[in-house]
């Protein structure tokens, strides 16, 4: 057991320094309005939840929530948010058991009680304390984790399920308690989770395959949360630094998706445009990319960070963010239940509907983390004490480094654009390195007018006043070649896809007492036009159109992207009528070329992204 701290790269600055600004607060503002900011109002699982006294589900939907929900309020400042929040805060303190149990079960019961929910209120309770520094927070989290520690050690509470194979989420609340105060038992009960907890490098060859069954060993969310094990436990134990790449080639080469994501419907689906991939595991994904960026400073974890973040997070969500889909596919025809057995593995038949709580309700609860947690790390804090502009998004930065007040502005419409200006303002002299991260596809970019070619910009100075950094990327849209001789278009961090017209068919309803009504009901998607294509010109257009308010508008996008297609005789999955084949039936023209528009793929909700390509036609 290592006692001395293992500094990370980069660390988080408090929410209560950053202020989103552009397109990103507007993105914000909007989930703030939906559902994930209004939840504790019309979902009984929040609402009346066993966390506050409530007799309804107490386990993991109330930390789910909170964990979006509490950097939401924070960041933007919304008062409303932050009381709705922080009664949950209180309740949960107030309801803690004399020995530091806080989970919401008899006492009897708790060998029952998968402690996951213990790891996950922990993660939260942890974040919070630190965005705040409120130290009943604090108290409370040293209390929870240290009763974890007796019972573990006792032996009358131990891993199973969920908590077995996401042990290493202890580690997250573990980490700030060591930062603050190391004491043994920290050391302890990390040792007892690890040795408790699943080994995933013994489960590899399983990810090679599909299985027609459920397990926790190829369960995608399991798998996009423990990406980041390697991460955590080196601040704890001896680790491989590089387990977090050899995982994530794995899964990619036998389960990856054109988007940045791996397929999981609910467990690891296979290659495959039409499989689906389970909307938690792209926010957890996203996660463990944030927290592998920090840990390493590797360039490419904030690369695949943007491209799921930009494309698979906005596709999976409606425009005005009161729906969601469980499972979205990259090439996505329809949305319709299946009349019969369920398309999906382990899914069910409407898991790909647009809804309250399709298939289950954990996505429901947790999707809100995804927004916030990118807005935490457009800038981020160096371990010599300067600044890292990791994500091009806009935002403002007010901190102090060596006492000195510092803001730093990010103005861009990034990734809809191609340009940043970086405003640095001091009150006083003082010396920092400023950097700026320059993603990988970029194929050359100018700073200030000068070309540069390294892909981290390091300005290390004396900055007095006010100075202007201006960055100019250059990229092109390019064709990527996918599994089945198909290919999708990109361009920069987007993918692009054909969009398929829609028409939305709302659906009302009760269910087991869970109203589905407007702006909450659930929407099935038919498609309306045409979706049997293949790419037939490589001349690539983009065209730059102003947009709407909505960030990812459906209907009105800030990019397309011209390019002439062929009809193809393409074909559906056997035994279905709304399901694409994963691949073409024919790859002969049925028609004559036209031209069409490609859309962003986080603005098109029945989209076509993979399609041959007619080289000789």
């Amino acid at each position: 057991m290592r006692k001395e701290r293992i500094i990370m790269r980069y660390e988080q600055f408090k929410p209560s320094e950053l202020k989103p600004t552009g397109w990103l607060r507007h993105q914000l503002e909007i989930q703030a309005a939906g559902l994930a900011g209004q939840l504790d109002k019309v979902w009984p699982d929040v609402r009346d939840s066993a966390w506050i006294g409530g007799n309804c589900e107490g386990w993991e939907r109330v930390p789910y929530w909170l964990d979006g929900a509490l950097p939401l309020a924070l960041l933007l400042e919304d008062k409303d948010l932050k009381l709705r929040t922080e009664r949950y805060v209180n309740a949960i303190i107030e309801r803690m058991r004399p020995d530091g149990w806080i989970c919401p079960c008899e006492d009897e019961r708790r060998s029952e009680y998968d402690i996951w929910a213990a790891f996950l209120i922990g993660k939260v309770l942890a974040e919070y304390y630190e965005a705040t520094g409120d130290e009943r927070v604090y108290i409370t989290l040293r209390r929870s984790m240290k009763c974890l520690h007796t019972v573990l050690s006792e032996g009358t509470v131990r891993l199973f399920s969920w908590g077995q194979f996401r042990w290493f989420e202890a580690l997250i609340p573990l980490r700030v308690l060591k930062t603050r105060q190391y004491e043994p038992w920290i050391g302890e009960l990390a040792n007892i989770l690890r040795d408790q907890g699943a080994n995933y490098t013994r489960f590899e060859e399983l990810w090679k395959t599909p299985l027609n069954k459920w397990t926790y060993e190829t369960h995608i969310v399991n798998l996009a949360m423990a990406l980041k094990t390697q991460a955590l436990a080196s601040e704890f134990f001896d680790s491989d630094d590089n387990n977090a790449e050899h995982m994530w080639k794995l899964l990619e080469k036998y389960n990856g998706t054109a988007v940045g994501t791996f397929t999981g419907d609910e467990c690891l689906s296979g290659i495959g445009a039409n499989h689906g991939t389970e909307l938690c595991s792209v926010v957890e994904l996203m996660y463990s990319c944030e927290l592998l960026y920090m840990a390493t400073g590797r360039n490419v974890w904030a690369d695949r960070l943007e491209k799921a973040a930009y494309n698979a997070l906005p596709a999976t969500i409606s425009d005005d963010m009161w729906t969601h889909q469980y499972d979205q596919m990259v090439n996505q025809i329809e949305c319709t239940r299946f009349p019969g057995k369920s398309f999906f593995r382990t899914n069910s038949s409407d898991a790909h509907i647009f809804g309250l709580e399709p298939c289950y309700g954990c996505c429901t609860a947790n999707f809100g983390q995804g927004w916030p947690k990118l807005a935490k790390n457009v800038f981020l804090r160096s371990a010599d004490g300067g600044v890292m502009a990791s994500l091009m998004l806009p935002s403002i930065l007010e901190t102090e480094i060596k006492n000195v007040p510092v803001t730093i502005t990010s103005q861009t419409e990034y990734p809809f654009r191609k340009t940043c200006r970086y405003t640095i303002c001091t009150k006083e002299p003082v010396k920092f390195n400023f950097r700026i991260r320059i993603p990988s596809f970029v194929e050359s970019y100018t700073v200030n007018g000068e070309r540069r070619t390294e892909r981290v910009v390091a300005i290390n100075r004396v900055w007095n006043g006010t100075y202007q950094v201006e960055i100019e990327l250059d990229y092109s849209p390019k064709f990527k070649a996918r599994p089945f001789s198909l290919y999708t278009v990109e361009y920069g961090p987007l993918v692009f896809a054909l969009p398929v017209e829609t028409e939305y068919v709302r659906r009302e309803f009760t269910d087991n007492g869970v109203e589905r009504k407007f702006p909450y009901c659930d929407y099935e998607l038919l498609r309306r036009s045409e979706w049997e294509f293949a790419f037939c010109d490589s001349k690539l257009e983009v065209f730059e159109n102003d947009g709407d308010d909505i960030p990812f508008s459906s209907h009105s996008p800030k990019l397309g992207i011209d390019v002439k297609v062929c009809p193809i005789d393409w074909g559906y999955e056997d035994g279905y009528e709304n399901v694409a084949a994963s691949r073409p039936k024919s790859r002969r023209p049925s028609g004559e070329a036209r031209t069409v528009r490609l859309i962003p793929y986080g603005c098109a909700k029945l989209r076509m992204t993979e399609l041959p390509f007619l080289k000789n036609h």
